[in-house]
């Protein structure tokens, strides 16, 4: 049984980020039109302002150009996907994401895949309908702790955000191949292919293989942007595991999904926010 949110009783509060003024004047006067009872809690004019203000405030969703000077806005989606979420039911559990966006052929074809929304500029009152239409469903099926439906998986975010960091910055792309890792007293070069998951804590990243166990200085949030996100998936904010390796995923007497890997006895846990990964488990 879910703990009603209290979140699902006010109106829903959003967050507008785009380098241009009157672009967000323009869009927060359409939303007006389209969506009165949203409440704009802040304004941000570049990708690092964006993140800083959604840790701040907790939207329930985010408008991000996705082209700002610095940080662009598919730079500030993957950091915003990885601010740390409340596992508590009445917590906040991360925000949806709606990008902002001129014509760009490659990035509309990606977002009609049905992945993540998109508003076209100068925002219009058809398309911001449909998104609206499609951002309420989500949130409701949020606050009820109902199943994703049709709201991408996370790995599916993922991987959106990886290929569109590609495409705009080719050194983007993911290209770790080995990690450098201290085991014992020694530095060991391992394949990044023969890892099984990474876990981090406060200092270190746990690497995992069949048969070595090794630390290295890099957060998982570092390691999201080198590795392939088709292979290695996000199961918690700590945890990475490579989906060759998953042998099955079943629930503990506290109902939570655990990840067994393997060639390793270890089982993994999967937080709240990633539980729509596994479907019907």
């Amino acid at each position: 049984m879910n703990t009603p949110n209290p979140a699902s009783s006010r109106p829903a509060r959003a967050l507008i980020a785009d380098d241009e003024r009157l672009m967000r004047e323009q869009l927060r006067a359409r939303l007006a039109e389209v969506w009165p009872e949203l409440e704009i809690v802040a304004e941000a004019k570049n990708g690092i302002e964006a993140v800083e203000l959604t840790a701040a405030h907790k939207p329930d969703l985010v408008f991000l150009d996705i082209r700002m000077p610095g940080m662009t806005g598919v730079e500030a989606a993957r950091a915003i996907a990885q601010l740390p979420v409340d596992e508590e039911d009445n917590g906040w559990h991360g925000c949806e994401v709606v990008f902002i966006t001129a014509y760009d052929q490659y990035a509309i074809e990606a977002f009609e895949q049905g992945v993540v929304d998109y508003v076209l500029k100068p925002a219009e009152r058809e398309r911001l309908t449909v998104t609206v239409g499609h951002i309420k469903k989500r949130l409701a099926q949020r606050a009820s702790g109902a199943a994703e439906g049709d709201a991408p998986p996370p790995p599916a975010m993922q991987q959106l955000l990886q290929k569109l960091a590609a495409k705009m910055d080719p050194s983007k792309a993911p290209q770790l191949r080995w990690i450098q890792a201290t085991v014992g007293q020694n530095i060991q070069m391992i394949p990044v292919d023969e890892v099984l998951f990474f876990i981090s804590d406060e200092k270190y990243t746990r690497v995992q293989t069949a048969t070595v166990e090794a630390l290295i200085r890099k957060p998982i949030k570092e390691l999201i942007d080198e590795l392939d996100a088709e292979v290695f998936w996000q199961i918690h904010r700590s945890t990475l595991v490579n989906t060759k390796f998953i042998a099955g995923v079943s629930r503990d007497l506290r109902g939570r999904q655990l990840v067994a890997v393997k060639g390793h006895p270890e089982k993994l846990e999967v937080s709240r926010s990633f539980t729509g990964l596994f479907k019907g488990m």
